[in-house]
């Protein structure tokens, strides 16, 4: 997978490393992990804690997104949908399968896939699924409008589109070029940028780390962004604090 070559050069380049388990403990609410999870360490920001399970090595955002759906699952039949998963992770392959109708993976370079695939021209027809899964993909797309586009165009009435990126600023930055030291990230994207959903879904619910018990899942990013712009990421601006929210938007057609 690109994107997955683009973050092996950018630990590379950045010093991230896996640090010890912490003495705190939690749940993972993906695989069921019991136990501490484990810090890791940037050269850019230095500790961020709490953040992988080492059973399944989902961060944070996954655990935020199982608890989306799990929350969606009340009211909304999974069992007869078409479900298009791009970028797939492998965790989540096992936990989508058995729960839709149809499940398809695709990735624009990604081995193991059902279709490699552009996100901003896929070769599907109009309203071939029921739901769209994209996980820390946008942001590495220049024309994430395109990208918008054709998510929406694939897409049934009543379907739905689970699209989050990391929001790592108050308001998004567009940077002039990828930045091979932030994993082929072309913007960072702030508070602001899930508005641009809405000129394509009739209706976008954002879901937070504040919606669910912090405790026993650790939702939330331990990470000092204060210190942006740097050497390594020169577009990003400061943020203030040392924990930060996620978001999960969830969009309707």
């Amino acid at each position: 997978m690109k994107y997955l070559v683009q973050l092996k050069r950018w630990i590379k380049s950045t010093g991230f490393q896996f640090s010890h388990l912490t003495k705190e403990k939690y749940t993972c609410p993906i695989c069921g992990y019991q136990g501490a999870f484990a810090n890791f360490v940037l050269a850019e920001s230095g500790i961020i804690k709490h953040s992988r399970c080492p059973s399944c090595d989902s961060f944070e955002r996954h655990r935020l997104q199982k608890l989306v759906i799990d929350q969606l699952k009340k009211d909304i039949n999974f069992g007869k949908m078409r479900m298009l998963h791009f970028a797939p992770e492998y965790f989540f392959r096992e936990y989508f399968k058995p729960l839709v109708g149809e499940y398809i993976t695709a990735d624009l370079s990604m081995n193991k896939v059902d279709y490699k695939v552009d996100l901003t021209s896929l070769p599907f027809k109009d309203a071939e699924f029921d739901i769209v899964f994209a996980s820390h993909v946008l942001e590495h797309i220049k024309d994430d409008r395109k990208a918008l586009s054709e998510i929406r165009r694939v897409l049934k009435p009543k379907g739905i589109a689970i699209l989050p990126v990391p929001i790592v600023g108050v308001q998004t930055i567009e940077y002039p070029q990828p930045n091979p030291l932030e994993a082929g990230h072309v913007r960072a994207p702030g508070f602001d940028y899930y508005e641009r959903y809405s000129n394509y879904f009739r209706r976008v619910e954002k879901f937070s780390s504040e919606d669910f018990p912090n405790h026993p899942y650790q939702l939330f990013v331990y990470e000092d962004r204060s210190i942006y712009p740097t050497k390594n990421c020169p577009w990003r601006q400061p943020m203030a604090g040392t924990k930060h929210m996620d978001i999960v938007p969830v969009c309707f057609t």
